[in-house]
């Protein structure tokens, strides 16, 4: 059986949760995106899709489907950082970290793997987030970037300011609960 690629999962992870928090069952939902129930449950194990459906599905829950810019932004010499972080880069980097999501792939497209794995941590200290996960995480993009020295070291440098960051991450969580 072909499973679905990462991409299509992690979408209708996301298109799931809207729906949920709406308070709909796979049954509510797929009745007001006009899909049957099954055209869904084929969705969850298929590797692609019709978009028309995608379409459909998010626009009954509010979302629109779009494509964005991600790669990453220019980085320091040394590869480590980004060179900046403007408004737009910080909302994806918000955007991602209350995705819950911990897929390594993922993450290290947002950024160098250095900073993102500092990023990683830093989420992790967060009360109410998957500290184990998160540091799993981290340790995936660069090793060694959980102990306290390293992370110092990332704090020193990183263009994020944690005080920002969280307050960002808050009023994004909740704005997403």
């Amino acid at each position: 059986m072909k499973t679905s690629s990462p991409m299509l999962t992690d979408l209708l992870a996301v298109l799931t949760h809207m729906a949920r928090r709406l308070g709909w069952t796979d049954t509510a939902w797929c009745a007001r995106a006009g899909v049957r129930k099954e055209t869904l449950s084929r969705l969850r194990r298929r590797g692609s899709c019709d978009f028309a459906t995608l379409e459909a599905l998010a626009g009954a829950t509010g979302a629109q489907l779009c494509a964005l810019d991600l790669r990453p932004p220019d980085s320091t010499a040394d590869g480590h950082f980004p060179l900046q972080v403007d408004r737009d880069y910080e909302d994806r980097l918000v955007e991602l970290c209350a995705s819950g999501t911990l897929a390594s792939g993922r993450w290290g497209s947002f950024g160098p793997r250095f900073f993102m794995a500092g990023l990683a941590v830093l989420v992790a200290s967060a009360t109410g987030r998957d500290r184990r996960g998160l540091l799993a995480l981290a340790e995936q993009l660069h090793p060694g970037v959980s102990e306290p020295a390293v992370f110092a070291r990332w704090l020193e440098r990183s263009p994020v300011r944690p005080t920002r960051f969280f307050a960002l991450l808050n009023a994004g969580t909740r704005h997403a609960a």
